[in-house]
């Protein structure tokens, strides 16, 4: 097999013109080629607006098509090594438990029932099915479940996002993810694609598949059972306390994989007060930002925008200001919507979701400023982030004018320091609704101050990012966890047989590298297993 990188094409060609081009830096004739894959698709708008792909193909005589080659683009290709997960282990006598069925719980749970480990799996939420339900009611009444939302339930918080699966770092538990969701339903394009996601509606159908196939392993999932204490004898782990639909009881636990997700507020409090170690870590907040796509698309695809070879537009944007401070975009969700996220009462949270197809009226994006635990009191108080993120979250609550409507203001109000009393071009997208008002009454004079010296100096970078008719609805504030539990070498806390993992315990920053946390904590955990420790 062959590999060629960077063929670029305009966004009107087909799989016919990449069969061609691959022939021609292959100096062979088109009838030639015995086969053809795409590796990877992505789209560069730098320039001229091109596809730009990676393919994988297989000609005869594959040692004389090389020697003739002159492109540097071909190259032989090499088999990529696949994920190898830990060995079948006898089951144990005390199952381990994981605490939390996001991605990382989900993905450190499947590890562990295919090493025949019988987990037991806690999800404070419902299922999916009745999760969705839950989230919609809430969208459309403003009665908020403490239980199921869009923070808590089968899923995580991923369940209701945009479902983007990249991330910067390098990883064979990857593929196998991303191989792992394909099978459950998700897309297969996420296979290819430079910048893979799956939409709210693709991740709702995988989630109820992947939760079959833990079944069908011999995991016990139980659904709202969210664990309350934690035994501790001896500096380790002896059991859990747990509370579900049938009421409190005590399990027993040698081995917990802690998922807690970053929206665990009581969780965090109950291991401080057990004594667990953790510790105060940086994190951000802002506000959702919405454009419209098709100003964004123009923007970027210029004379190709709307064309339907291409995507819907996306952004990555940061900048540094005089004050120290950074600003930047963060979860852009093109075509999607501003969701209500909260999960306490009277509390108003933003994030944002798109549907695998993008093909909402908005493109919204969290634009974030980053906070230290210098700016919270977070260097005494582990906990002090949930306490800054609380009075953030209550204040647009109550500016928002109560039934979790959310503060809103147009952006050319906002840089002009005066309320809003009306939309412009762009229509908010979040329900139960806005309230039409000035944001600097709900954020931080340094965050309000980050936000206007951002706008326009991102508006240079992406034309008509500062449009004075984008809407900012407050407040998004779950862009990460406060805290971070510390783990050593072997993915534990000082508390013997915790391991806290994935997003929420500090260590992962979306759903593939959280669900590739997870996978390592279960591997971990086999190891411990093996070893007799």
């Amino acid at each position: 097999m062959l590999r060629i990188d960077s063929v670029k094409l305009p966004p009107e060609a087909g799989m016919g013109a990449l069969a061609a081009e691959a022939a021609r830096l292959l100096r062979v004739r088109e009838k030639d080629l015995l086969s053809l894959r795409v590796l990877r698709r992505s789209v560069d708008a730098r320039e001229e607006v091109r596809l730009v792909y990676t393919v994988e193909v297989s000609v005869k005589d594959e040692a004389s098509v090389l020697r003739r080659v002159r492109s540097r683009k071909v190259s032989r290709a090499v088999p990529q090594a696949a994920y190898a997960p830990p060995a079948p282990l006898p089951a144990p006598a005390v199952p381990p438990v994981v605490a939390g069925a996001g991605p990382a719980g989900l993905f450190a749970a499947l590890v562990l029932a295919r090493a025949g480990q019988r987990p037991i799996l806690l999800e404070r939420g419902r299922p999916v099915e009745q999760r969705k339900a839950d989230v919609e009611r809430f969208w459309t009444t403003g009665e908020l479940d403490l239980t199921s939302n869009v923070q808590f339930g089968e899923g995580g918080a991923g369940a209701f996002s945009d479902g983007k699966l990249n991330t910067g770092t390098k990883d064979l538990r990857h593929r196998f993810i991303l191989e792992t969701l394909v099978s459950c339903g998700a897309p297969e394009d996420i296979l290819i694609d430079a910048k893979p996601h799956v939409g709210t509606d693709f991740l709702h159908i995988a989630l109820v598949n992947l939760r079959r196939r833990l079944l069908e392993l011999g995991a016990d999932i139980r659904f709202e059972s969210r664990l309350a204490d934690l035994d501790i004898r001896d500096g380790a782990l002896a059991g859990i306390t747990v509370e579900g639909p049938a009421g409190t009881y005590a399990l027993p636990c040698r081995q917990l994989i802690l998922c807690p997700g970053h929206s665990a507020r009581d969780t965090f409090e109950m291991l401080y007060e057990r004594g667990v170690p953790m510790e105060a870590k940086p994190f951000a907040v802002g506000v959702r930002i919405e454009h419209r796509q098709a100003d964004c698309d123009a923007a970027q695809y210029r004379q190709y925008a709307g064309h339907p070879g291409l995507p819907a537009s996306t952004y990555k944007l940061s900048c540094h200001l005089p004050n120290g401070r950074a600003a930047y975009s963060f979860c852009v969700c093109p075509g999607g919507q501003v969701v209500a996220a909260a999960s306490e009462a009277q509390r108003v949270v933003t994030n944002g979701m798109s549907e695998f197809a993008r093909d909402q009226e908005n493109i919204n994006g969290g634009l974030l400023v980053n906070v230290t635990p210098e700016d919270y009191g977070g260097t005494q108080d582990p906990l002090a982030g949930i306490a800054f993120q609380r009075r953030l979250e209550a204040a647009a609550y109550d500016l928002g004018g109560g039934g979790y409507r959310a503060p809103a203001q147009r952006v050319g109000d906002f840089l002009a320091g005066r309320p809003s009393t009306g939309p412009g071009r762009v229509k908010p997208s979040y329900r139960p609704g806005v309230t039409w008002t000035d944001l600097r009454q709900c954020l931080p004079d340094f965050v309000a101050d980050t936000l206007a010296g951002a706008l326009p100096l991102l508006g240079q970078k992406l034309r008509g990012y500062d449009d004075p008719d984008a809407v900012l609805t407050a407040v998004e504030s779950r862009s990460s966890s406060p805290v971070r539990i510390p783990r050593d070498e072997t993915y534990q806390s000082s508390l013997r047989g915790l391991y806290p993992c994935g997003e929420g315990a500090g260590y992962a920053g979306g759903i593939l590298s959280a669900a590739a946390d997870g996978m390592r904590c279960a591997e971990q955990l086999c190891q411990s297993i093996e070893k007799g420790s």
